[in-house]
């Protein structure tokens, strides 16, 4: 870890594991076009998600989702990486497709927030992963130029934002898992 200045995880499959039925969310997301006479994209959570701009819905499709990772936040199960987490001599980030609140509510449930010096999540920046703004402003924030910090995540969407930021990139298990 001598090559690296800092480092950078995701949260939900990462350090923690969110407590979300992300099924449920999207019935409720759909339900935010429903009551606006609006048609989503598709039924795909994401996709509705990255529409709701463009159909004045972003503030309400993001409290909606929030809502269920607050709640998942709450009573997610700490992953053996947050452990890591709290050896490290590195200042340390956490860059997450889930909103800020909610890596808040999660690092404080598993007492990883001292272990902590930086949060963005998907509502803290304009953009959200795999746009490589969202880990460039972590690390940013740690102080660090990309080509010295690393990213730890989960999905191929953490290592393409990875790649897009010049970050290097570790998967937490044997490969990506869904997101």
């Amino acid at each position: 870890m001598t090559e690296y200045d800092a480092v950078v995880y995701d949260l939900d499959g990462t350090l923690v594991d969110l407590d979300v039925d992300w099924n449920a969310v999207a019935v409720d997301v759909r339900e935010v076009y429903d009551s606006a006479n609006v048609d989503p994209p598709s039924d795909g959570l994401w996709d509705m998600l990255e529409a709701a701009a463009d159909v004045g819905l972003a503030a309400e499709v993001e409290s909606a989702i929030a809502a269920h990772e607050h709640d998942g936040a709450r009573t997610s199960n700490r992953l053996a990486h947050a452990d890591e987490l709290l050896e490290r001599s590195l200042p340390a980030g956490v860059c997450s497709l889930n909103c800020e609140r909610a890596c808040r509510i999660a690092l404080e449930e598993h007492a990883l927030t001292t272990a902590v010096d930086a949060v963005v999540g998907r509502d803290t920046v304009a953009t959200w992963k795999p746009d490589p703004e969202p880990l460039l402003a972590t690390v940013r924030e740690l102080g660090a130029e990309p080509e010295r910090a690393l990213f730890i995540g989960d999905s191929a969407r953490d290592q393409r934002t990875a790649e897009r930021a010049g970050v290097d990139f570790e998967y937490v298990g044997e490969g990506p898992s869904g997101v």
